[in-house]
């Protein structure tokens, strides 16, 4: 099986009202420079060098996150540049990157090479660079096409930005590219979510993320909601919004699946599918979580603790567990449209899930379907009454 490999961009111009991600204000080029200096070396595991200049080798005693575990030229089919903005990244820094991975593992032909963008920190020249890196597959951060909204958001675009960049994405030759929408945003009304949908279907992307607001403690938005200088979200209707974004998409002949992924058939996200289905990802940069299909582990939050610990100890790892893999198998495999194929569980863990699924069953959130579990539509509006079942 195939591994995929995720790098963690932290840099932004500005941070968003609703962003609770491991994310930094980009600062000066010379911070982004040392920051991508210290994910190649962690990519490579580079033993650090002496005051001389001489490579220091370090055991498990000198540090106490000694590198993780995988092998030289491990498979990889995926490779997710996700952040942050890293499309804020030169092309040369994007490449050298890259140069690391393929040095350290076998990546297939025929990868899929996603890098999230947000409107306008792109050019033409950048977009055609970055393709001809290899990149090949746009995760578009749209979010809204109404300026109002996105003011809210504090993007630091306008509606205008994203079909601008969405244009320049085709000319660059990305025919693989998808949208990120967010519904149920303060003072969203039914009919701005419908005027999204219908901009975004107008425009084609081959695939869409459309996900309800989720408000984090600590966040600016979540302080102006707790203030009231902004209304609270409305769950009744974030779900009359997730109830049209399924009939909107059918009908324009997007597949939904995952709770809040669509697609045309074939252009599915190939790397977020890993996540799913519990397969092998290897995290690098800073907060960056992996997964080598027994234990889970992530890296260091702070961006200059990571770098500091990058450049001394070649890892950053300050977390990990071994994972109870039946139970995510399961909640995992329920956001997938296709959901959970119980004979292939009971084989694979030796554990029987339909006296849970039928109790499920009954509460209408749950579903069985050709020897499969999967959730109703109710059910992925409060998939989360589900999945604790399952912790």
């Amino acid at each position: 099986m195939a591994a995929g490999v995720y790098l963690h961009i932290p840099f932004c111009r500005s941070r968003c009202s609703y962003c609770d991600f491991a994310t930094d204000v980009w600062r000066s080029d010379d911070a982004v420079e040392r920051y991508v200096n210290a994910v190649c070396r962690e990519i490579r595991q580079e033993p650090p060098a002496s005051a001389d200049g001489q490579s220091v080798e370090i055991d498990s005693g000198q540090s106490p996150n000694p590198p993780v575990a995988y092998t030289a030229g491990s498979a990889i089919d995926t490779i997710y540049f996700g952040g942050g903005t890293p499309s804020l990244l030169k092309p040369e820094q994007v490449q050298r990157i890259l140069y690391a991975i393929h040095l350290r593992f076998e990546i297939s032909e025929n990868a899929e090479i996603t890098m999230e963008m947000n409107p306008a920190t792109v050019t033409s020249e950048s977009l055609g660079a970055f393709r001809s890196l290899g990149v090949n597959r746009a995760s578009f951060g749209v979010q809204t096409f109404n300026d109002r909204h996105l003011k809210l958001l504090a993007r630091g675009h306008d509606a205008n930005d994203a079909r601008q960049t969405f244009k320049m994405l085709r000319s660059a030759g990305f025919e693989n590219i998808s949208f990120d929408l967010i519904a149920g945003l303060p003072g969203q009304a039914l009919d701005d979510w419908k005027q999204n949908l219908d901009q975004a279907i107008a425009m084609q992307p081959e695939h869409l993320s459309l996900y309800l607001l989720e408000v984090h403690e600590g966040t600016p938005i979540a302080e102006q909601i707790s203030s009231g200088r902004r209304p609270v979200p409305d769950p009744e209707l974030a779900a009359e919004m997730y109830e049209l974004m399924i009939i909107e998409l059918a009908a324009a002949a997007y597949e939904q699946y995952e709770i809040s992924n669509f697609a045309k058939p074939g252009f599915e996200s190939r790397h977020n599918t890993k996540y799913w289905r519990l397969e092998p990802v290897f995290g690098f940069g800073v907060s960056a979580h992996s997964f080598d299909g027994i234990e889970r582990y992530s890296n260091e939050r702070d961006t200059n603790k990571y770098i500091e610990r990058v450049e001394n100890f070649s890892a950053a790892e300050v977390f990990r567990e071994r994972i109870d893999t039946a139970s995510e198998f399961a909640f995992l495999g329920l956001r997938l449209n296709e959901g959970v194929d119980l004979a292939a569980y009971q084989g694979k863990f030796n554990v029987d899930l339909r006296p849970k699924a039928i109790e499920l069953e009954r509460t209408g959130l749950v579903e069985f379907k050709g020897g499969r579990i999967r959730l109703t539509r109710r059910g992925m509006l409060f998939s989360n009454e589900v999945f604790a079942e399952f912790v």
